[in-house]
Parts: structure tokens; C-alpha cells; sequence
């Protein structure tokens, strides 16, 4: 008899191909075609329940292969038939098992979501000037992980410290499922070392918050661009005469929301406006995800917290070198490989975690 699981997760992909032929039939109707948002919004949902649809007929198969395989096991009066028998169901077993982990993957991922570019912001939180420091050795990382990966990273707009550290900076990263990699980046990140200026050897801990908030195309995100104010200033930091003197600098301000955005990094006044209304809208498309359904999309302030010392997903410890994620248990990971980019093998296990931890939930609410 198939398992209680797979039962589960078959009446769920039941729904999904409901689902699927139903928007499939809506497409094909003439007045359909002609309401652009309908259209494009039955488009994109069809797009994201693709991979879920293409893996129903596979697990009905080898569920009524397993259910016929059961009949002709209770039949069988011969050892010699029920042994051959016995050995198509453990096989018939190792494919259901591999089939409803991929499903499993696929009804806590979005295709969609995944696939799209992110903007980091990384800030300086509790520690002063050390967190400044660690600030660029986050985004020093970051530009490694897009490195590895052969994507694009663009920092659109930086604020330095005092001393050269990094109060604030935009990173834009381009490229392949860039968002499903970095998306569980966003939270506090902790680092206890022994600071350059530290005299005493004493360890020091202070800490630094990323978001990560996927890019967005204009159609996703409405807004009134009378509620939008521009203002412009001079450009302040590394760069020469050229930043004190001229206004290229632009800050972009959402009067509903309350959003701002900053953007100085280029000398183009439009370049700057350009770079700071994309992020604004991210910031946007995350705000309005996060009123519709707090429980998948978080807002900013959720996802990184106050920035104090004791809201942390992520502890990068010097001395002992070692990076323990702590949505992560039993594991721990080498700094060095990790301030390097190479967050392969701790990306694998968020993402596992993640799956666990939210399917059962997943197939509760949708089932029910």
C-alpha cells in the first residue's frame, strides 16, 4: 500500500493539475486575451505551477504500478512469484521516494521567485566602527559568491565609515536563480573576532544586517509617481572634487510607505535616479508581499531586526575558526572558505532545513 505521505502529496498535485487545466482553459478563451492584466497574471501562475504539474502523471503511474504490484502480491501462492513480486515493490518504493522529494522541493520553492536578481543591503549594526569593517568584508563575500557563480555585481550606492568601513551599501547581483541562492542570507550577522586596533588581543563582537530583496519589472509594482519625491544633493565619501561639488547624488522618497533610497555611487544625476527606483521598488514589491501574507514574505524590518548582538541567523567566529549558521544544527563551517564565497555546502543545508521545516505545514493548509 502506497504511503500515507505519498497519498498526501498525490491529492496535492490532484489540486495543481485542477488548477493547471483550469487556467489552461481560461488562456484559450478570446476575452481572455483581451484583458492584459487577467492575461499576464493567469500567465505568470501557470509558469509557477508548471514543474508541480509535470510531476502528476509520473507519481499516478507509479502508484497504480504499486497498487497492481500489491494485488499480485496478495494472489501469489508461489515463493518463487511473490519473491519476484516483493523485489518490483522495493523498487517501485526507491523511485515513489525520489519522486516526492522533488515534489516536496517544489511546493516550498517559486520558480518565479527564485529565478529573479536581488539587491543586497548590507548595514552596519551593534559594534561601531568594527561593524563598519565587517560591513565590507560581507560585501567583499558577496562579490566572491557572484564571482563562483559567473554573476553580475553592481554596488549601486555606498556610505563609508570614518575610519573606510562600510555604514551602508546597495549590491544589484545579475544572474542565474540569484535570488534562490542569496535569499537566506537576510537576517543579523554575528562576528567575534579580535578587531586591527584592539591592543589587548580582547575579542570583540558586533554585528552587521543583510537584506536581500528580489528585483521586480515595472508592471509588478504600481505606484503613483505623485506620491514619489526627488531631491538632490552633493555626493559625499571617496571619489574627489567631483562628489563634493556637484548634485548628482539623489535620495528618492515614497510618501505612503515611508520608503527612502539613496543612490551617489555614479556622477550621473540620471544614472542615480535610474539605480535608486529600481531598489525603491523592490523595496515596494517586499512591502506589499509582506501586508498579503505574512507568513511567506517577510518586510525588511522582520527580516533583519534591530540589528542587536542577540538577533542573529549567523555567527562568523575568528579565533576558532568557524561559521555556525543557526538555523543550522550540528554543523559548523570554515571561515576562511565562507568570507570567500564559498557558501555551497551551507546554502544545501538551509535550503534542506527549509524544506522540512515547511512542508508538512505546506501540505496541511493546501489539503485540508
Amino acid at each position: 500500500m502506497a504511503t500515507r505521505n505519498s497519498e498526501k502529496i498525490f491529492s496535492y498535485l490532484q489540486k495543481i493539475h485542477d488548477r493547471f487545466e483550469q487556467i489552461s482553459a481560461e488562456l484559450s478563451q478570446p476575452e481572455t486575451a483581451q484583458q492584459q492584466k487577467k492575461f499576464r497574471d493567469l500567465s505568470r501562475e501557470l509558469f509557477s505551477l508548471k514543474p508541480l504539474e509535470e510531476k502528476f502523471h509520473p507519481l499516478r503511474r507509479l502508484l497504480e504500478r504499486r497498487r497492481d504490484a500489491e494485488g499480485l502480491l496478495a494472489a501469489a501462492d508461489e515463493k518463487e512469484m511473490t519473491d519476484l513480486v516483493q523485489e518490483e515493490i522495493s523498487a517501485l518504493d526507491g523511485e515513489e521516494a525520489a519522486l516526492v522529494a522533488e515534489v516536496e522541493v517544489l511546493m516550498v520553492s517559486d520558480r518565479e521567485e527564485d529565478s529573479r536578481n536581488a539587491f543586497l543591503e548590507i548595514r552596519a549594526g551593534a559594534g561601531g566602527d568594527e561593524a563598519s569593517l565587517f560591513a565590507g568584508d560581507l560585501l567583499r563575500m558577496y562579490m566572491r559568491v557572484a564571482e563562483r557563480k559567473k554573476w553580475k555585481a553592481e554596488v549601486i550606492s555606498t556610505t563609508y565609515s570614518g575610519i573606510g568601513g562600510i555604514k551602508e551599501v546597495i549590491l544589484y547581483v545579475k544572474g542565474t536563480e540569484v535570488n534562490k541562492f542569496l535569499k537566506f542570507e537576510s537576517g543579523v550577522h554575528r562576528v567575534q573576532r579580535v578587531p586591527a586596533t584592539e591592543a589587548s588581543g580582547r575579542i570583540h563582537t558586533s554585528t552587521v544586517t543583510v537584506a536581500v530583496l528580489p528585483e521586480v519589472e515595472d508592471v509588478e509594482v504600481d505606484f503613483n509617481p505623485k506620491d514619489i519625491r526627488i531631491d538632490t544633493y552633493a555626493a559625499s565619501g571617496p571619489g574627489g572634487q567631483h562628489v563634493n561639488k556637484t548634485e548628482s547624488a539623489i535620495r528618492v522618497t515614497h510618501t505612503p510607505s515611508g520608503i527612502v533610497v539613496t543612490c551617489q555611487d555614479e556622477k550621473s544625476q540620471h544614472k542615480n535616479k535610474e539605480k535608486a527606483l529600481k531598489v525603491l521598488k523592490a523595496r515596494l514589491y517586499e512591502h506589499e508581499k509582506s501586508k498579503q501574507n505574512e507568513s511567506i514574505a517577510q518586510s525588511r524590518k522582520s527580516q533583519v531586526g534591530s540589528g542587536e548582538r542577540s538577533e542573529k541567523i549567523r555567527t562568523y567566529n575568528f579565533p576558532q575558526n568557524r561559521v555556525t549558521d543557526h538555523r543550522v544544527s550540528g554543523r559548523n563551517f570554515n571561515v576562511g572558505f565562507i568570507i570567500d564565497g564559498d557558501l555551497d555546502a551551507l546554502v544545501a543545508d538551509l535550503t534542506e532545513s527549509h524544506v522540512r521545516a515547511r512542508i508538512d505545514e505546506k501540505i496541511k493548509s493546501l489539503i485540508a
